[in-house]
């Protein structure tokens, strides 16, 4: 038995998670999530951190192998670092066994990969930073129609005539959004567009990758809008691909429960070949 922290330090927020590793048997002890808001991300990382393993009740000491991923790499006590398309699929895997591919729904982009049952990374493919189907152009254009973050699903959900946007730029997306705005087209209406717009994408780069079939796990922050969620599902619907969307309360953790997988399985790797003090 392991126990093992994640931490996945991404652009708009910070996930640690302290899990026990036993085999097959993966749980989770404790999870945290801090958001950057223009702080510095290794110091809430840290904090992060060891509020996670207090919650966890377990001490540093007591951790096998501390493992980051997203733009954690520079933080000074890890141990390991993995790349995050890594972790969102082995994450993907552990919320979902049945999972075959996971949609990273970020706040600078959107991601589709591919995996076997393992949580191996198959093929992946992703939007540009500069796309407006990401987590921080919603989060701006909400804050622009003076929708709280929670309300964006609910209200994408009760649209009736949606104005889809057409443009992949972020700053031109915002412009139409404002003149939408003037023309009087309801918030409802704006945010079920956005969606469709995101969905659109996030669709099409999963069928460029070849998942037309079985459990497609989201994860990432914007997992957790029901807007996106239920859009998605309607939108692999359009595209006749016959593949099911889910989501899962921790679907935000994903990065973090990954590294924290990988890092019980390097740990042990590196325990069989006694190379542990070099890793610590």
């Amino acid at each position: 038995m392991t126990h093992t922290a994640g931490i996945d330090v991404g652009t708009g927020a910070v996930k640690a998670v302290i899990m026990e590793v036993d085999g097959d048997n993966e749980k989770v002890l404790s999870k945290l999530m801090l958001r950057i808001r223009q702080r510095d991300p290794m110091k809430l990382a840290e904090e992060a951190y060891h509020d996670a393993l207090d919650a966890a009740g377990v001490k540093a000491d007591d951790i096998g192998y501390v493992a980051t991923t997203g733009e954690g790499e520079s933080l000074g006590f890890h141990t390991g670092h993995f790349y995050s398309m890594t972790t969102h699929a082995r994450g993907a895997i552990h919320l979902d066994p049945t999972a075959r591919a996971a949609l990273d729904c970020g706040a600078l982009h959107g991601r589709a990969i591919k995996t076997d049952e393992r949580g191996k990374v198959l093929t992946y493919k992703m939007t540009s930073q500069c796309a407006s189907g990401s987590g921080q152009f919603l989060e701006n254009i909400a804050r622009y129609l003076g929708i709280a973050q929670d309300e964006i699903g609910t209200l994408s959900n009760a649209a009736d005539d949606p104005e889809k946007v057409s443009s992949i730029c972020a700053v031109l997306a915002e412009t139409d959004v404002i003149n939408m705005v003037s023309r009087g087209i309801t918030s409802q209406n704006i945010l079920k567009g956005i969606h469709q717009s995101m969905a659109s994408r996030l669709a099409k780069l999963l069928k460029s990758i070849g998942v037309t079939d079985g459990v497609i796990m989201m994860t990432g922050g914007l997992a957790l809008d029901d807007g996106l969620y239920q859009t998605l599902i309607e939108e692999m619907a359009n595209e006749k691909v016959p593949a099911e969307v889910r989501s899962h309360p921790d679907s935000p953790y994903a990065g973090a429960m990954g590294a924290a997988i990988w890092g019980a399985f390097r740990h042990g790797k590196l325990a069989q070949l006694g190379q542990l003090a070099q890793a610590s």
